[in-house]
């Protein structure tokens, strides 16, 4: 083959998932998110024509079986080559299925001159049934809130599912923000075991829900009347607070005990040290702190070093917001 061959290359966000808002469904809709896309960590690879299929890089199973998929369901014959360069750490709540599985289906979609829209793309490749923070970040990163799926009505939802179990549609996003460049976060992943996924993640779903009402009331409340409002008038502060609240209500609440007390320590830790707010994003291993400002990240990022690696080890490191969502373009 020609090295010179018309090549794709694709870079994508990471994200944060802040909280799932109605899983309830008492009201015929289930889901709901609230989230944000981030610089790092990303997904890059390239793509290419090829005699046959040939993966390099890393996690070669994992892409060889998503370019499978995506072949299959558009009954592409030809060959390709893909190299995955970089990849977000997986199952520690950042995303990174989504990432790989959207930069697949963009860098192949482009190849092949197959026009297809975002939320296509998704649902050939199985993302979005739940969550549709992955998805848009992807498309047009951004702090974004998604309106959920119709539950136990004709076209909808019949139970309560992760988005790998789960065949609806990415849901409609009703509002996308662009994030102040000069809030950061701080982002600490302890060695520790992988966060819930596969079998053990549907078991969850289904056994604590459906949350009750008045705490699906407490969620709405302070996305509508705390979060939405700060944001529109970048009062980090307000901000702050409504993500660390959020971790006391609804889903987050009903399954904080599957938080490791490690994380717990390190979202203690970064909230004495000044953070405006923290959390853990999805069900971790991590643990997230919004400061304003690289000098406010570093320190923070410093101290929360020390105590990873006084207590298992890990990685911490800073990144801002994603306004921009994924780059795919044709390298010659």
């Amino acid at each position: 083959m020609e090295e010179d061959a018309l090549k794709v290359y694709v870079k994508t966000p990471c994200r944060l998932h802040f909280s799932l808002i109605d899983m309830s469904g008492s009201v015929g809709r289930v889901d709901g998110s609230v989230g944000l896309a981030l610089n790092y960590p990303n997904v890059t690879l390239e793509a290419q024509s090829d005699e046959t299929l040939r993966v390099e890089g890393l996690t070669p199973r994992k892409v060889r079986t998503l370019v499978k998929r995506f072949m299959k369901h558009f009954n592409l014959k030809e060959g390709v080559r893909v190299n995955l360069k970089s990849n977000i750490p997986s199952h520690v709540g950042l995303g990174s299925t989504t990432q790989l599985s959207m930069a697949i289906a963009s860098a192949l979609a482009e190849l092949f001159n197959i026009e297809r829209d975002v939320n296509y793309l998704a649902r050939v490749m199985g993302r979005g049934g739940t969550s549709g923070i992955g998805v848009a970040a992807f498309h047009r990163g951004g702090f974004i809130l998604d309106g959920g799926h119709l539950y136990r009505k004709k076209g909808g939802k019949r139970s309560f599912l992760p988005s790998h179990a789960s065949r609806a549609p990415p849901p409609p996003i009703l509002l996308r923000y662009d994030f102040p460049e000069d809030w950061m976060f701080v982002i600490a992943l302890p060695n520790l075991p992988k966060g819930l996924h596969g079998p053990r993640e549907v078991e969850v779903f289904q056994s604590r829900c459906p949350i009750p009402d008045v705490e699906v009331g407490k969620v709405c409340r302070l996305i509508l009347m705390k979060m939405l409002p700060a944001l529109k008038e970048q009062d980090i502060e307000e901000f702050g607070s409504s993500l660390t609240q959020l971790q006391e209500v609804g889903f987050a609440a009903a399954t904080k005990d599957f938080m490791h007390p490690t994380v717990k320590r390190c979202v203690k830790l970064m909230l004495k040290l000044g953070a405006y707010g923290a959390g853990q994003s999805s069900f971790g291993p991590n643990a997230y702190a919004l400061v304003k400002g690289v000098s406010q990240a570093r320190k923070i990022m410093r101290i929360t070093n020390d105590f990873l690696q006084r207590t298992g080890g890990g990685e911490v490191f800073y990144t801002s917001a994603n306004n921009r969502g994924a780059t795919v373009k044709l390298l010659k």
